[in-house]
């Protein structure tokens, strides 16, 4: 009898608690790095709020060059290489780092130079993560189960990313070190659910069999797709413009005073509100005008950004970012079907990485944009122009692509892909 649900599939079981490990870690070493560069940067070395939020901006950019240098050949190795073997590698990568992490904070050595270091150090490992770790989900799922397998996954994500920050910010109230050594644990478990998951050996490459040619072909597959190029800039964009999650530090020590208790809720918060919708997508996925609903939640997204920048209460703040958390997992939930439904296999860790490299951006580069902003600006006029920003890129992308407006259901046009896989053949 065929599986009406992912759940009821044990790779997929494994899958997802490996996921949900692994992004509860890195959930929480990430609030902690960032708040303790910014701790670091106010109390060590005297700088004022405004210098404190661009080194924030630094640490974004420092975690985004490796992101950019690597991703090509991350997809690649998702493409060629076993795919649970190089997941489970960079999770042990991680691993390494946080406990580095976590003896530094021990022994209180800790400077901005180290914890950029460390910070590029993760930002390789989580590089080769995503790329293999979403390959493996279109392996392990009939495609009829495929957005249904996206949202629950998503759950684990987002669930992940509620207690991630939380767990942080409460176990370093208790003893600085804790968040780290509890992320090493939690990083080596991932590696470990891995293991029992079968094979997932990606088909062969077609096209040109020099392994740089085959790394740009991930790049070529998505800039002649405008379909796919617009899906995947828009969340480039917007969230690069329009994130507030690199002043959530700032806003957390100088500007509501709720310390790093306060700060691990406001990391979590927008998680609750996406675990909630990738919840109710998981039960009832979304079926009809998937394009133009995933326009929408993108403005959303920018308008409820200028909401918690003009935001002064904690209780107000954590509303707000939790409805800003469901406006984007509802833009994350589209995209991600639409990317992986409009990718054949034999592409789908290259289309993956590129993928990756656009969410990877526009997070680090979008905390470069807003320590940058905030210099000029202070924390709250950046946080505010970043969502009015973000409502109008929502704006013209509906004009300057408008295939995504006209997107009416997750499945891609039979010609699509029959196109896709011949372009790939050898001539």
């Amino acid at each position: 009898m065929s599986p009406t649900s992912p759940l009821q599939i044990r790779d997929f079981r494994l899958y997802w608690c490996a996921r949900f490990f692994a992004v509860l870690a890195t959930m929480g070493m990430v609030v902690i790095i960032g708040y303790q560069v910014y701790d670091v940067a106010r109390a060590d070395y005297g700088m004022s709020i405004r210098d404190g939020a661009l080194m924030l901006g630094l640490l974004g950019a420092v975690q985004f060059v490796p992101l950019a240098l690597l991703t090509p050949v991350a997809g690649w190795t998702a493409d060629r290489f076993e795919r649970r073997t190089v997941a489970r590698i960079a999770n042990g990568i991680d691993m390494l780092v946080a406990l580095c992490l976590g003896l530094a904070t021990w022994n209180e050595v800790l400077n901005l130079p180290l914890l950029f270091t460390l910070a590029a150090m993760h930002g390789v490992a989580r590089v080769f993560v995503g790329p293999s770790m979403s390959a493996i989900a279109p392996n392990i799922v009939p495609p009829d189960l495929l957005p249904k397998a996206i949202a629950l996954s998503s759950i684990a994500w987002q669930s992940a990313s509620v207690a991630g920050p939380a767990l942080g910010g409460f176990l370093y109230a208790v003893g600085a070190p804790l968040p780290y050594w509890a992320a090493a644990v939690l990083l080596a478990l991932a590696a470990l659910l891995l293991t029992p998951i079968r094979r997932i050996v990606p088909p062969p490459m077609q096209g040109h069999p020099h392994p740089i040619r085959q790394m740009v072909e991930g790049l070529t597959f998505v800039r002649r797709r405008r379909f796919l190029l617009g899906a995947i800039t828009l969340d480039l964009f917007a969230v690069l413009l329009g994130g507030a999650t690199a002043m959530l530090p700032v806003f957390a020590r100088d500007i509501l005073q709720v310390g790093t208790e306060g700060l691990g809720l406001m990391r979590g918060a927008p998680a609750v509100g996406a675990a909630l919708v990738a919840g109710w997508f998981a039960w009832q996925p979304l079926k009809h005008n998937v394009g133009v609903k995933m326009l929408l939640s993108v403005a959303a997204f920018g308008a409820l950004t200028i909401f918690f920048g003009l935001s002064t209460s904690l209780p107000l703040s954590l509303l707000i970012l939790a409805l800003l958390g469901a406006a984007d997992m509802l833009s994350v939930y589209v995209r991600s079907s639409l990317v992986q439904l409009h990718t054949p296999d034999m592409m789908r860790g290259r289309v993956s990485a590129v993928s990756g490299l656009a969410i990877s951006a526009s997070n680090e580069l979008g905390e470069l944009q807003s320590g940058l902003a905030a210099a000029l600006l202070g924390p709250v006029g950046a946080v505010v122009a970043g969502g009015a920003a973000a409502i109008g890129i929502a704006g013209a992308w509906s004009y300057l692509f408008p295939e995504l407006r006209r997107a009416k259901t997750f499945d891609p046009p039979p010609e699509v892909l029959a196109q896709a896989v011949q372009e790939e053949k050898p001539a």
